[in-house]
C-alpha cells in the first residue's frame, strides 16, 4: 500500500492499494462434497469482516487471495 502525502501539510491525499491481498478466512460453512466441475460458491467471512464468495473447497482458517479492485476471490494461498 502506498500513501500519498501533501508536502505542505503532511496530510494524506491518496492511497494506492495492491491489486491483490491475502486474507485469513475466519468463518465459512463446511463445503459439500460432490459438484466440483461447476463454479459453485459459498460465502466466507475474512479477517477484515468482509464477506467474500469462495469455492466450496475453501475452509475456515485458510488464507485466500482477493482482488482489491473487485473484492472477489482470486485463489487459495498455499503455505
Amino acid at each position: 500500500m502506498t500513501v500519498h502525502l501533501n508536502g505542505e501539510t503532511d496530510l494524506p491525499i491518496g492511497v494506492e492499494l495492491p491489486d491483490k491481498i491475502d486474507v485469513l478466512v475466519t468463518y465459512s460453512e463446511p463445503g459439500m462434497k460432490g459438484d466440483t466441475a461447476t463454479r459453485t460458491l459459498k460465502p466466507a467471512t475474512v479477517e477484515t469482516g468482509a464477506t467474500v464468495n469462495v469455492p466450496l473447497f475453501v475452509n475456515e482458517g485458510e488464507m485466500i487471495r482477493i482482488s482489491t479492485k473487485t473484492g472477489e476471490y482470486v485463489e487459495r494461498v498455499k503455505s
